[in-house]
């Protein structure tokens, strides 16, 4: 089995040390850094935007992994990949015309990603998959941190895995929400390739490299 992607996602995080907590995650073995930006609209939290991703970008070498929450979202998407986002994702809901966001997002010279709510049919994204090199499935509601895992999802994680498998072009299949030690193993065994891990690791009492370890270990890679 290939090594999964970790993403600690700094929504959780602390961000009065934002700085040294993405460094702790680095020297852990995380693989990406994952970035929520929520604008207050399309969901109701509000988060961060361009400049923090900016100022991470000096901070860290790991690949940073922004997830937008925003609408309308095109407008933005030149500040983001401008801020040294090396891989943006985007919800379907948000996007007109989904292929020519994810086309812009390319030109860019950023990796394209696609997510769709949980009550999202999948049929929304399988047009667009093979403009996509990240496929993100949601297993919470997008919009807030510590929700639990929605088990529910994983038929449609497997479901994307074989269409990304029939795609080929090492695309990443990457689950977020309410991943820890006991729901890694069912998203990667549904054929998950990244996982985004917010409370589990930066909240973990015994710390995050503790936390990091302790999925690699339940992902079995």
């Amino acid at each position: 089995m290939n090594r999964v992607l970790i993403a600690p996602s700094i929504l959780a995080a602390n961000f009065a040390f934002l700085g040294a907590q993405v460094r702790e995650a680095q020297a852990a073995g995380a693989d990406w850094i994952h970035v929520d930006v929520m604008d207050g609209h399309f969901v109701p939290a509000i988060t961060i935007g361009a400049p923090v991703v900016r100022d991470l970008r000096a901070v860290t070498d790991l690949p940073l992994d922004v997830h937008l929450m925003i609408e309308p979202v095109d407008p933005h998407l030149e500040a983001f990949a401008a801020a040294g986002a090396d891989s943006i994702t985007v919800q379907v809901e948000a996007a007109p015309d989904p292929a020519r966001t994810l086309r812009t997002i390319r030109r860019l010279g950023v990796r394209p990603g696609l997510t769709l709510r949980p009550g999202t049919p999948e049929a929304a994204v399988r047009p667009y998959l093979e403009l996509a090199d990240v496929v993100l499935v949601m297993t919470v509601e997008p919009g807030r941190g510590g929700q639990p895992f929605m088990a529910e999802m994983l038929p449609r994680v497997a479901s994307l895995a074989r269409r990304l498998e029939a795609l080929g072009g090492g695309r990443v299949l990457q689950v977020d929400g309410g991943i820890d030690a006991a729901t890694i193993g069912p998203a990667v065994a549904a054929g998950a390739t990244s996982v985004v891990a917010g409370s589990a690791v930066f909240g973990a009492s015994d710390g995050v490299a503790a936390a990091i370890a302790r999925l690699r270990a339940a992902a079995g890679t």
